[in-house]
């Protein structure tokens, strides 16, 4: 039985301690097996073996087959309704004998049941029950569910698109809305990905808004600001991680997304962890909160001594006449300051999560395509742009003008070497983007390359540059960042050239 500890097993023998005392894995246990008495009464006809048959252990084991699910290990019903059956049980003594080897490794092992597994748009879906890691902080033992969707064809090295459902669904509606086209369209994974729905719904308590918080709740501000994961955080990243190694996912192509509380949380985990995200695209996030607090954006300070890796590139479509889009203006300066990647489109379409509604207002939100961005290899971050639209956050928001930050910039990586760096920039133009918006033939911005993979300097290094017929010499700052000021940036592409 999978996902269970299935009958018809050995018996533990008591002149073999060792056998209590050595470590057994989850998969171990589950291939040893945990079952059923011998028919013959209450004790074995083998010599050391001793069953149970005293009618209140089953009380007992009812309540430790709780303690195990918490921990991801699920008893068979065979096992759990044996004194109804007529037959003899283990004592929980020894089952927890037996399991105490697998909570001291902190293994952990989601399960599935094939018999919950469903065929979505010809693609397998598998739903998973998981418990905690104690590293993650959690104050008790829980369970959480979640799902995998496969592609339509299963391969080694696929991409994987990661959804953060919202504070109107769970995890199961969450998938179930991407059935209907127009329902929470950023839920859809391209068909030849896996997707991976989380869920912080069950045990709201500890996991709600995704770990981060909003303005409209003081006490879970209270609770989960600061620069420290929380738990729920926690569980997200190490559910990623496990499902890049169990199904063989290109660890260079794993993508957040989330729509309003799941856009929170993408923003707010995604910025984070740019060692595990490529790119992120949140919908309406409700609220920008979590990631300032993450990344002690301003007022805060990032505290001494606190290295965050290369944040993923941003793509974050919210609306001024949209309450929970309150602070953007705040989250735009400080991405810009800290020359972080971002591409930010807005327009009056409320808290929308229909794609076809959105882009009649601001036909940028599918423009960049975020799925092509590669977590080892290198990108450009476009800042202090001329060509971006003005915020209509917080004095503007009865503005019905739709607009937009760094929509038009693009790169092409040509050369990444220890000795030089090569790639060519520019702005897109109408053979390439269709939009109602009006694209200049020349814009003005600041570069800073992001996620060099070779072509490092350290802090006050000196590098010189080309680019068309512009040149010049510039230092890497003390957070090792190599930055250009002013490029005139144009349709046209012209390569950017960095040598020592």
């Amino acid at each position: 039985m999978q996902g269970g500890l299935h009958a018809g097993a050995r018996p533990v023998e008591k002149r073999d301690p060792a056998v209590l005392r050595a470590p057994v894995s989850r998969e171990g246990l589950l291939s040893k097996g945990v079952g059923h008495a011998p028919e013959n009464g209450g004790h074995s006809t083998r010599p050391g073996v001793s069953w149970c048959c005293v009618p209140s252990c089953e009380l007992q084991t009812q309540v430790f087959t709780r303690s195990l699910s918490s921990h991801g290990v699920f008893l068979p019903k065979s096992l759990r309704c044996a004194h109804r059956q007529g037959m003899r049980v283990l004592t929980p003594a020894i089952l927890a004998a037996l399991a105490l080897p697998l909570f001291a490794q902190q293994d952990w092992a989601p399960v599935t049941d094939p018999l919950k597994d469903t065929i979505l748009d010809a693609r397998q879906v598998q739903t998973f029950e998981s418990g905690v890691r104690p590293e993650w902080g959690y104050a008790a033992p829980q369970k959480d569910t979640f799902i995998l969707v496969h592609p339509k064809l299963d391969r080694k090295g696929a991409p994987l698109y990661v959804v953060l459902h919202s504070a109107g669904h769970d995890v199961h509606s969450c998938v179930n809305c991407t059935k209907t086209v127009g329902n929470h369209d950023i839920y859809r994974s391209p068909d030849d990905y896996y997707a991976l729905y989380l869920d912080c719904g069950k045990n709201r308590g500890n996991d709600w808004w995704w770990g981060g918080m909003h303005l409209k709740d003081a006490k879970l501000t209270q609770k989960n600001s600061g620069v420290s994961l929380t738990p729920v955080e926690k569980r997200v990243i190490d559910t990623v991680k496990w499902t890049i190694e169990k199904y063989g996912i290109d660890p260079n192509r794993v993508y957040l997304s989330g729509n309003s509380m799941g856009g929170s949380g993408t923003l707010g985990i995604g910025v984070r962890n740019g060692d595990i995200f490529a790119a992120i695209k949140a919908n309406v996030p409700a609220g920008i909160e979590h990631v300032s607090q993450r990344m002690s954006f301003p007022p805060a300070l990032l505290p001494a001594g606190v290295q965050l890796p290369d944040p993923p590139v941003v793509v974050d479509y919210s609306a001024p006449n949209d309450g929970w889009s309150a602070g953007h203006e705040r989250f735009v300066i400080a991405m810009n300051e800290r020359k972080y990647a971002l591409y930010f489109y807005w327009g009056p379409f409320g808290h929308a999560n229909n794609s076809a509604q959105i882009l009649k207002v601001n036909d940028l939100i599918d423009s960049f395509d975020w799925l092509s961005v590669r977590k080892n290899e290198p990108y450009i971050a476009f800042t202090n742009a001329n060509c971006n639209s003005p915020l209509p956050w917080p004095d503007d928001l009865k503005n019905t003008k739709a607009g937009q930050v760094n929509a038009f910039f693009r790169w092409k990586n040509l050369a990444d070497s220890p000795e030089k760096f090569e790639a060519s920039l520019y702005l897109t133009d109408k053979a390439q983007l269709q939009t109602q918006f009006e694209i200049p033939k020349e814009a003005g911005a600041d570069v800073t390359l992001r996620r060099i993979q070779n072509f490092r300097l350290p802090p006050g290094t000196k590098f010189q540059w080309t680019f068309g017929d512009a040149k010049g010499e510039g230092t890497i700052d003390a957070q090792g960042l190599l930055s250009i000021p002013s490029l005139k940036i144009t349709q046209e592409p012209k390569v950017l050239r960095l040598a020592r």
